[in-house]
């Protein structure tokens, strides 16, 4: 199968996800996540109508910037980021998936201010509390989500989580429950629909669960891509 047809694959069950939840289909955005892939592999996406891309890395990804810079292209880090990385990552990157401190949001915005970028940033909520992965616990995000409104440059738009690797599908479905659980209970502690309007939930082996779940962007590799070779990165 070509990647234009694992792509219109990933695109019909996602449309079939939201409608079996009584959602728009539009009200999803597809991130296609492209690490370790090379650049041709990238342009093959593009040209079967994948706008939206993701990378881990900032330094692979700028490379595929760089490689890639005529094409309209909109670039999600959604690996952790560095703070020693956020100049670089403040004015590449259209979003910054992976907000997990204070320290790291300030540092991402005032970047921003200075390269007169405007990144989405959404903040990554670490529900399961693995140690094996980054994020900020819920009770963490609350202030996180009050520096927001001060920020000069860079835009707070949701929330981002990654659960368990799941045995099956069905496993990721209380994470992600929580997740739109907690925006939920935000948006009615009065914080502003626009810092929360975002939900990134799924990958390749639950992404239909996520979307009925509320995802409202879902980030997808192998699906798309199919299996990653192993680097020694």
């Amino acid at each position: 199968m070509s990647v234009a047809d694992r792509l219109t694959e990933v695109r019909a069950r996602m449309a079939a996800a939201a409608r079996s939840a009584g959602r728009d289909p539009s009200s999803v955005l597809l991130v296609a996540i492209s690490k370790t892939f090379p650049i041709d592999r990238v342009r093959e996406v593009y040209a079967a109508g994948q706008r939206d891309f993701g990378e881990n890395r900032v330094q692979e990804a700028l490379d595929k910037m760089a490689g890639a810079g005529e094409l309209p292209l909109r670039w999600h880090l959604v690996g952790h980021l560095q703070s020693n990385k956020a100049r670089r990552a403040a004015s590449a990157f259209a979003v910054i998936q992976s907000i997990d401190s204070l320290e790291l949001l300030q540092k991402v915005d005032a970047a921003a201010a200075a390269a007169g970028a405007s990144p989405e940033l959404l903040i990554q909520v670490d529900l399961a509390g693995e140690t094996t992965k980054f994020g900020i616990p819920p009770s963490g995000v609350p202030p996180l989500l009050e520096a927001a409104a001060r920020l000069r440059a860079a835009r707070v738009v949701g929330l981002m989580t990654l659960p368990p690797f799941p045995e099956t599908p069905e496993d990721s479905r209380p994470w992600f429950r929580r997740l739109r659980e907690l925006q939920e209970k935000w948006l009615a502690a009065g914080v502003p629909a626009a810092m929360l309007r975002e939900l990134s939930m799924g990958m390749s082996g639950d992404f239909e669960v996520a979307v009925q779940e509320g995802a409202t962007i879902v980030r997808v590799g192998t699906a798309i891509f199919g299996r990653r070779v192993p680097t020694s990165k």
